[in-house]
């Protein structure tokens, strides 16, 4: 199963790698923004999961949830949100764009396998 993490903090995205990799996953790119991330996705087709944060320069998390849930071929990719935004606004704002789950930070490495396993 591969992984696209995307973050702009270098930190939280070693931080998921690392949570991810204790869970199993070996198979893990990164972006540090949504338009890297979305050139990410377009070199490598076979992009199981998307973990993005919403804050984000260039291109922010919920733009790159819209454009990717905007392509049929990713239309049942699981995505989960790992962000700093936790009002109830902002939750179903997310799951409207097509978020399947969404981690508020900051988080356990238990809370994310919970969500992992939620969504596969």
């Amino acid at each position: 199963m591969k992984f696209l993490v995307v973050d702009d903090s270098s930190t939280m995205r070693r931080i998921i790698k690392n949570t991810l990799a204790r869970l199993g996953h070996k198979e893990i790119l990164e972006a540090e923004d949504g338009a890297k991330a979305w050139e990410v996705m377009q070199q490598n087709d076979d992009i199981d999961i998307l973990v993005t944060d919403w804050n984000m320069p260039e291109m922010n998390g919920l733009e790159l949830v819209k454009k990717v849930r905007a392509e049929e071929k990713y239309a049942e990719m699981p995505i989960i949100m790992v962000t700093t935004e936790g009002g109830k606004a902002e939750v179903i704002t997310a799951l409207k764009a097509g978020v399947n789950n969404y981690i508020v930070k900051p988080f356990t490495p238990q809370v994310l396998q919970e969500k992992l396993e939620a969504v596969l």
